[in-house]
């Protein structure tokens, strides 16, 4: 557990294989003003980790951010029962054996809408993100809009791959394949990102690899360069 701000905290989790290609794993965590715990892509649930989370506060909402981050929801869920699962349509539909108390859209209002705001990336038939601000620390929170691993993470024949992809650090993107699904939405896309900017992030927190502690917003416009292509 790593607190980075007020009221924000990031956890590490296990090595899950995507590809064969190793992917680290990470929560964020955020109490809300009322005590209660968003959960942003919950990790593998081990009764230490239960424990921490539990100091903090009450687990109110799990937040499943694309169809690719669900892994660990159903442990979550037996775990916290009284708490409420949000997810996009895409994983719902792809996880029509868990119960999900709401679609997480952007123009929507949520318990948490106070203080965290969110946005729907779309634009790719491939897959939909929703990414989280949080004001009061001026994070941005994603789970794969970017990725940013540190060359050494991987073995040198998967860091050629890495790199391919376009997801080691320092340069960090969103990875080739679902940059390629926006060759004809590339406008919706930018639209996207022009909202994210005027948020004016100056922390990132991404599921896969190294935060980006300030000028979040200089990152992220080097990170979408592909946009201008």
């Amino acid at each position: 557990m790593q607190q980075l701000d007020t009221n924000l905290w990031v956890f590490e989790g296990g090595i899950v294989p995507f590809f064969k290609i190793p992917f680290s794993t990470r929560m964020v965590v955020v109490k809300l003003t009322d005590g209660k715990l968003w959960v942003h892509s919950p990790i593998e649930l081990t009764d230490e980790l239960k424990d921490q989370v539990m100091q903090l506060g009450e687990v109110a909402y799990l937040i499943a951010p694309n169809h690719l981050h669900h892994l660990f929801i159903e442990q979550w869920q037996n775990a916290f029962p009284d708490a409420m699962t949000y997810g996009t349509e895409e994983v719902i539909k792809k996880r029509s054996d868990l119960n999900f108390d709401g679609i997480l859209e952007t123009a929507s209002y949520y318990p948490w809408s106070g203080e965290i705001k969110q946005l729907l990336f779309t634009g790719s038939k491939a897959m939909e993100e929703c990414v989280f601000f949080h004001k009061s620390s001026n994070t941005l929170i994603v789970a794969d809009l970017v990725e940013n691993f540190r060359p050494d993470f991987f073995k040198p024949w998967q860091r050629v791959i890495a790199k391919g992809v376009g997801i080691l650090h320092p340069n960090g993107k969103m990875p080739i394949d679902w940059r390629l699904t926006f060759t004809f939405s590339k406008s919706e896309a930018r639209n996207h990102l022009q909202e994210i900017l005027i948020w004016k992030p100056q922390r990132l927190v991404m599921a896969h690899g190294v935060v980006i502690d300030s000028a979040a917003d200089e990152f992220l416009s080097r990170s979408f360069a592909w946009l201008k292509l």
